[in-house]
């Protein structure tokens, strides 16, 4: 019984538990005291191993805070390609600028679309602009592409950059809905597609204004327009900048970038004037349009592994009407080339918006023959570009004074200038193309496919995560500018 008592005792159990501890407590001082002794070195080789520990220790939380393993901080090899452009970090704090974007009435974006059908004399131009902007999938071009990325291709219309600007602006990271925490103000105004249905047969100079002159009226009322003058405000203009510069009634186009109001804000165009500051060359739609980082490099792999037969291509038609037509003469050398050249007839509207024709014919040419096209740019630049092929320039105003936000500064590193006046007095094309190495031809292709990203329009409306597409450099060169103007040094006209 007494037993059981002491097992059961609430007084006795803390008496034996201290007894334990002091018994092991003794235990481990006898065990440890022959090894810690200074008699002993395993005890310095002890004191040493814990003394570095503890200064390790100390170091680490001293460390800066924003060394991370997160995968921001380790680019893949896509933004690698881009360190010397400013990058769009869909995860960061938009440290370049705010965009706020106008509530326009929908007479001047959504009630054109809705007109599709009367946008054009000659035919419906509602399949164009469906899709967003888009287009229809093109299907025909299976068996070209890579069949995975077949849903990535459409019949995009070369003059629908403000509805793929549009839908994208609005879901921007940077977008904020308070104008007065904005430093950059949009206007989803479709100038190109108001004006577009104007520009043929009789119409009259107040038909080609009238969209524009409704527009500034409703932007130059608005109080962030008047605190600014217009000069944090930015446009997309979905058609060249000589379609709004008419000078003359009786002239082509309409006078929308000659009004006041607009003189101020930055312009977004296929091709731009190159004297005018505010007018901004952005790259003309082509058919490809990724869904995901995954797309673009499988896309790169298959165009930098394609073998190519010919050694250079022309997609277009001669202009017949006009004196001493350099397309004629482009022309009579690829046919006199001996099967170095791959010509695509684009008489009349053949390649309106791309075939796959051209596709292919890119796809299997080292380079391709870029002269001007009705106007100095023309869009068979991107889709030339987008199949790998070399382009090669004749007037340094088609590329090399249009599109300096997305091609590289270094005009030799992707593309070839041939004088075109040296073309017309006998130099042979094919001799100079014949005269590049293949390393300097591979060295050039990999440039032209290094930028790819930066001259195609992405599917999804918030972007490619970490690589930036012709939208994201756009925008962020736009941010840039107007950082830019906020200078001290920097002039502003009143």
């Amino acid at each position: 019984m007494l037993s059981n008592s002491v097992q059961h005792s609430p007084e006795s159990q803390p008496s034996k538990t201290l007894h334990s501890k002091t018994s092991i407590t003794i235990a481990l001082t006898s065990i440890l005291q022959p090894l810690l002794s200074p008699q002993n070195p395993r005890s310095w080789i002890l004191f040493t191993l814990l003394f570095i520990q503890i200064l390790l220790l100390c170091n680490l939380r001293s460390f800066p805070s924003t060394i991370s393993l997160s995968h921001h901080h380790f680019p893949t090899p896509l933004t690698a390609l881009h360190d010397s452009s400013p990058a769009v970090h869909h995860h960061g704090q938009c440290s370049s600028g705010k965009v706020f974007v106008y509530d326009l009435p929908a007479t001047f974006n959504r009630e054109i679309l809705q007109n599709c059908d009367n946008l054009n004399p000659w035919s419906s131009r509602c399949d164009a602009l469906s899709n967003d902007g888009f287009g229809r999938s093109a299907t025909v071009v299976a068996g070209i592409v890579p069949e995975d990325l077949l849903p990535a291709w459409h019949w995009t219309d070369q003059f629908v950059s403000e509805i793929i600007f549009h839908n994208r602006i609005m879901n921007h990271k940077c977008r904020v809905t308070e104008p007065e925490s904005a430093t950059a103000f949009y206007i989803p105004f479709y100038a190109g597609l108001a004006v577009g249905q104007y520009l043929w047969f009789n119409s009259t100079a107040e038909d080609r204004d009238r969209h524009c002159d409704m527009m500034l009226r409703w932007v130059q009322e608005q109080p962030f327009y008047k605190r600014s003058n217009g000069w944090d405000h930015f446009i997309t203009m979905g058609r060249i900048t000589w379609d709004f510069r008419r000078s003359k009634d009786e002239d082509w186009g309409s006078s929308c970038i000659h009004k006041p109001g607009i003189r101020n804000i930055t312009r977004l165009l296929i091709e731009r004037n190159p004297w005018d500051y505010f007018d901004v060359g952005v790259p003309y739609p082509t058919g490809f349009h990724p869904r995901s980082i995954s797309d673009v490099t499988r896309w790169q792999s298959f165009v930098r592994e394609r073998r190519r037969h010919a050694l250079f291509c022309f997609a277009g038609a001669p202009r017949r009407a006009f004196r001493n037509d350099f397309r004629g003469v482009l022309l009579s050398q690829c046919r006199d080339s001996a099967g170095s050249c791959r010509a695509v007839n684009c008489t009349g509207t053949r390649c309106s918006n791309g075939t796959s024709a051209i596709l292919e014919t890119f796809l299997d040419s080292e380079f391709c023959l870029q002269p001007r096209g009705d106007s100095f740019t023309r869009r068979s630049i991107f889709d030339c570009m987008v199949a790998g092929s070399i382009p090669v320039f004749f007037w340094r105003r088609t590329a090399y004074w249009q599109y300096q936000w997305f091609l590289p500064d270094e005009s030799e590193s992707y593309s070839v200038f041939i004088d075109r006046n040296a073309v017309k007095n006998g130099t042979s094309v094919k001799t100079v193309l014949e005269s590049f190495s293949k390393e300097e031809v591979r060295k050039m292709r990999e440039k032209v496919i290094e930028y790819i990203p930066r001259l195609v329009y992405a599917k999804p409306k918030q972007g490619l995560e970490s690589v930036n597409d012709a939208f994201d450099v756009a925008i962020e060169g736009v941010l840039r500018r107007f950082k830019d103007q906020q200078e001290p040094e920097f002039h502003k006209w009143k």
